[in-house]
């Protein structure tokens, strides 16, 4: 099941095991069952230090397996085949079972010991998702350090029956107790915040008595990270608060063009930059999101959704940007419900059945390319008169036998049956005659927007809502600069934003030395 190379790197990985384990294996008479078979088998054959015992007749799901310890009830439960993006969520949790550390902080740990009640988590993954990682590991980790914690990852491609009964069109989502829990994303701390109520609020008390910063950067993906490590490395003291550290970086599929880097993805390419900001004395806030921004004549004050704020004598504003939404009826109301937002995660949701992508930039014809492979049948929907895709791309997708192209098309409403999508509206902005296309998903792919809503009133906006910035990143606002896709700089590239970042945290220790020295 595992080729040479994986098993080497496993065979390594399980040397740190300190404590038995076992795995208890559901199994049936089916492919699927076979298939997991091997690589339990293969896992085996790497150390002696974990036992399988197979189970036929259990109520489990088929197949499945539970990594515990001998005489222990309790532990992390697979339902599928943990490859793909999940391989390292399989590593992890036969290490942590087996004893090794995670490298969660203590007060992380303890907090999720001290959780109170019984706690049984669901997961629907896809293997291609590269979201669904951080959720399943944060839960397993849950499950590892508390026994009444229990979670099982669910491969919703095997596992469709279920997909279905449940009314699942995205991924990761997350049941807990038999109820949704949430979708998309989540980080442990994130998912401690959601069921440990008073998690916010002692986050927000230990922010508000923080002394004000040098230079605080608001935004944790490329532009920000840059900005802490420049501003940290001239010696001042510098904080991050960030939504999500990492940013954007966290939704991006393959990165082949940041010089030096060959090629990495996303996620893998997001903890790179977080460790390597903690590398120096930089104080990070995580999930905190910005709301308002009030300049000072002395201090520059950020105030937080939490209800805390910051203050500090210079800022960097890197708070990157999102998907664009369509705005039209039913976007909203069948939000992952048959619309989304990223073809990788939640394309093998809809295998064999019928979408749309709306968009013919680059983004949407690849997103049309990659489902094609699935999906029964894709229609791309383009609101300009022709295809705005790189050339190759365009002959590419007019290849494919299950994909229709539709140019000067508007999109004006998603519909659905009240619980999933079942059509979308669109008129031929030529003939104005109106449209009707049966299907169960729709993927919006048509651009980002900047993260620049709290900002209104204070500093100077474009009128695409991005942060007017100089040569040096400067902004209307004395001592505050930005960096980043938040900005009117162009071309939204990693490489580009990590540079802006670089130069907005110069110019801003520039700006402190001009403004504190003696007259």
């Amino acid at each position: 099941m595992l080729d040479a190379n994986l098993k080497t790197q496993l065979k390594a990985y399980l040397e740190r095991v300190t404590r038995p384990i076992e795995i208890v294996a559901s199994l049936d008479e089916g492919k699927a069952s076979a298939d997991l078979k091997g690589l339990l088998d293969d896992i085996v054959s790497l150390t002696d230090k974990i036992t399988v015992v197979e189970r036929r007749d259990d109520g489990e799901r088929k197949p499945s397996f539970l990594i515990t310890n001998p005489g222990v009830d309790t532990g992390v439960r697979f339902a599928g085949i943990p490859l793909g993006h999940e391989f390292t969520s399989l590593v992890l949790a036969l290490l942590q079972v087996g004893g090794h550390p995670s490298k969660a902080s203590q007060d992380t740990i303890e907090q999720v010991r001290n959780l109170q009640g019984e706690f049984h988590f669901e997961t629907y993954f896809s293997l291609s998702c590269q979201n669904c990682p951080d959720v399943v590991q944060a839960l397993n980790l849950m499950a590892v350090l508390n026994p009444n914690i229990r979670h099982t990852a669910i491969d919703g491609a095997l596992f469709q029956d279920e997909v279905n009964a449940r009314q699942i069109m995205a991924v990761p989502t997350v049941f807990l107790n038999g109820t949704n829990f949430g979708q998309g994303r989540m980080e442990l701390e994130e998912i401690l915040a959601k069921i440990d109520t008073g998690a916010v609020a002692r986050e927000a008390e230990k922010i508000a008595a923080r002394a004000p910063y040098d230079l605080l950067v608001v935004g944790g993906g490329p532009a920000g990270a840059a900005a802490a490590v420049y501003a940290a490395r001239k010696g001042i003291r510098t904080g991050v608060a960030a939504e999500r550290f990492g940013g954007q970086v966290l939704d991006t599929m393959g990165i082949e063009n940041f010089i030096s880097v060959k090629e990495t993805v996303g996620p893998k390419f997001a903890v790179a930059l977080e460790e390597h900001v903690k590398h120096y004395d930089v104080d990070i806030m995580n999930l905190q999101r910005a709301e308002a921004l009030v300049p000072g004549p002395d201090l520059i004050e950020v105030r937080l959704a939490s209800g805390a704020s910051l203050k500090t004598r210079a800022l960097v504003v890197s708070t990157g940007a999102r998907w664009r939404n369509i705005n039209v009826p039913g976007e909203a109301e069948y939000k992952n419900k048959g619309v989304a937002y990223c073809p990788h995660c939640d394309g093998p949701l809809f295998k064999g059945k019928r979408v749309a992508v709306i968009g013919g930039g680059n983004s949407g014809v690849e997103a049309a390319i990659d489902l094609a492979g699935i999906v029964g049948h894709v229609t791309l929907l383009e609101f300009d008169a022709k295809l705005r895709a790189d050339e190759v791309l365009q002959r590419k997708l007019r290849s494919l036998p299950n994909v229709t192209v539709v140019v000067s098309a508007q999109t004006t409403e998603v519909t659905g049956d009240g619980q999933k999508v079942n059509g979308l509206l669109y008129k031929d902005r030529v003939s104005g005659a109106k449209h009707r296309v049966e299907l169960e998903g729709v993927f919006v792919q048509i651009g980002l927007v900047p993260n620049t809503d709290w900002l209104k009133g204070t500093v100077e906006l474009s009128r695409h809502g991005e942060i007017v910035v100089d040569a040096k990143g400067q902004t209307s606002v004395p001592g505050v600069f930005a960096a980043g896709d938040a900005t009117t700089v162009p071309y939204k590239q990693i490489i580009i934003a990590a540079g802006d970042g670089a130069k907005a945290a110069l110019s801003a220790f520039d700006y402190l030395i001009r403004t504190s020295a003696p007259a």
